[in-house]
């Protein structure tokens, strides 16, 4: 069919006009693509806010602009079909770019195997376009400007594709875990940010002590409040009937400035004193020494053992409490838990002039031959032996030691485990608690043994002493 010159001229520009067009559809909805799974239902929610209250916009701009977000919350609803729609189209667009091109190729006479080189060819330049351009870059940093720029354009792919709904179900699966699909966004973001920082270190172009620290944050969430508070044995407490002098000694005497008051027992808390309160009520009134200490108690903040550091971590900053006092799930005191604490967490340990004095260290004594503190935490043995312990329900070189023994370990025990053996050497205070566990390598005939439970070479031996076992290191409790 024979074209005038006039009329292939038309066709030939409509064509082109119309692969530029789906050029442009391409890396609208590639950037969509990438955009669409890192837009959380809090940062939408967070901009409606914002547009409600912005005062520059006038009040059509606003609900346009809320209109759009509202309509970007519809399309998050169902991320797997709305990523399967960009995708799909985005897919269309660069066989459909590359197919016009050849067509144009076939208008002006050329031959087919040419047209078919001409279409393949401008199809891969699209590609490398897309790939310097990084529209799915531009959709991770900001994800919600993007979707709220193209939310027509990602409806329209949405509504065009029904058939994607088909794949929905087995989507559903997924949603039907523990996880909130905002919360499964921060895991994602969280395992991804713990990669970026260790391609940071490896490349020697970052600290490694702010890397630790990146590392630290991260983990917060992973960690429990019962890993890092003082267990209720080592909490010094003063009973609610002493004095403010009394407690102003203890105070002088432990270095600590927030005291749990207690009535009979422990479980009997009557809330947390404080050196400043009590030196404000004896400072000019010396007569005040003599009065009970339960006159300055103050309302004691209670948190349970299972809470997450980082949401201990804002509860207290939000309350302006630097001290907490854990419960376990029966309501009983499990521990105390100061704002030092969940900071350590992230900085390393702050040590001060009573941490010197209170807190002791692992010791070498000898070739992979070490003295430890009772309560030791694993992730200390591990580091040093550099192996992986996996004991989850445990946290300290006294708890393993005792999981492995299956009883109180006294003076003499030893047990062995990941080709380690823990012996507990020395005992401390009246009930003369195993306060120190040595750990060395394993020999048994010769060779090191492997004693993993998992493995059956697991084993445990006792003296005949009839001490009890405990453990009796000390940790930081309430400190200004």
């Amino acid at each position: 069919m024979e074209y005038s010159q006039q009329t292939l001229i038309a066709v030939t520009a409509a064509l082109v006009i119309v692969a530029a067009l789906m050029v442009w559809l391409s890396l609208s909805l590639a950037a969509a693509e990438g955009a669409v799974g890192r837009v959380t239902r809090a940062s939408l929610n967070n901009l409606v806010l914002e547009a409600q209250t912005d005062g520059e916009l006038t009040q059509f701009s606003r609900m346009k602009r809320v209109d759009r977000i509202h309509r970007v919350q519809r399309l998050i609803a169902d991320r797997y079909v709305t990523a399967g729609a960009c995708a799909f189209f985005r897919i269309a667009s660069n066989v459909l770019v590359g197919v016009l091109v050849a067509i144009v190729a076939g208008l002006w006479d050329a031959r087919v195997w040419l047209a078919l080189v001409i279409g393949a060819v401008v199809a891969i330049v699209v590609a490398v376009v897309s790939v310097f351009v990084r529209p799915r870059e531009t959709g991770a940093i900001k994800p919600a400007d993007i979707m709220i720029e193209h939310s027509r354009l990602v409806a329209a792919a949405v509504r065009l594709t029904p058939f994607l709904r088909l794949g929905a179900a087995r989507e559903g699966r997924r949603r039907a875990q523990e996880l909130s699909d905002d919360e499964e966004l921060e895991k994602i973001q969280q395992e991804q940010g713990r990669a970026i920082i260790d391609r940071l270190v490896e490349s020697n172009d970052f600290d490694p002590e702010v890397s630790e620290m990146l590392r630290n944050v991260l983990t917060l969430s992973d960690t429990l409040t019962r890993e890092i508070m003082v267990p209720r044995t080592d909490m010094i407490c003063i009973e609610k009937d002493a004095t403010l002098e009394a407690m102003l000694k203890l105070c002088s005497r432990s270095g600590f400035s927030r005291v749990p008051v207690i009535g009979d027992d422990v479980d009997d808390l009557i809330g947390v004193a404080y050196l400043k309160d009590a030196v404000r009520a004896t400072a000019f009134n010396p007569a005040a020494l003599g009065r009970a200490v339960e006159s300055i108690v103050r309302d004691p903040m209670l948190v349970p053992e299972s809470k997450p550091v980082d949401d201990l971590f804002h509860q207290m900053q939000r309350s302006r409490q630097h001290v907490a006092v854990v419960v376990d799930e029966y309501g009983g005191i499990a521990g105390l838990v100061t704002i030092e604490d969940a900071i350590e967490q992230i900085v390393g340990e702050l040590e001060d002039e009573h941490d010197r004095t209170q807190r002791e260290e692992p010791e070498r004594i000898g070739e992979r031959k070490w003295r430890m503190p009772a309560r030791t935490p694993i992730a200390d043995l591990e580091e040093i032996f550099e192996i992986d312990i996996d004991e989850d329900d445990v946290d300290t070189v006294y708890g393993l030691l005792t999981k492995l023994l299956g009883r109180v370990p006294i003076v003499g025990a030893s047990a062995v485990t990941r080709g380690l053996k823990l012996t507990a050497v020395d005992s401390a205070g009246r009930r003369k608690k195993v306060s120190t566990i040595v750990v060395e390598p394993a020999h048994v005939e010769g060779r090191e043994e492997d004693g993993n439970a998992g493995d059956g070479e697991r084993q445990a031996k006792a003296s005949e002493d009839d001490a009890d076992g405990g453990a009796a290191d000390t940790k930081t409790q309430a400190k200004e």
